[in-house]
């Protein structure tokens, strides 16, 4: 099965932030985001499986 990229968009849609926040934290916080083209044209997309990963150790435990 072919991985499954989102766009930038989709994956602040799926991680209930903003465009903003992705393009500038998420990278920081470890969402390593794939980029496809060059120059301004360039599209950051992200892996699904990677996003799935990491809110899972986003996870709190205790309480």
């Amino acid at each position: 099965m072919p991985e499954q990229f989102m766009t930038v968009k989709q994956t602040a849609s799926y991680l209930n932030m903003s465009v903003a926040w992705v393009y500038r934290e998420a990278p920081r916080v470890g969402l390593v985001p794939y980029r496809f083209g060059r120059g301004t044209n360039a599209k950051l997309q992200f892996k699904l499986s990677e996003v799935q990963a990491w809110v899972k150790q986003q996870r709190m435990s205790g309480t």
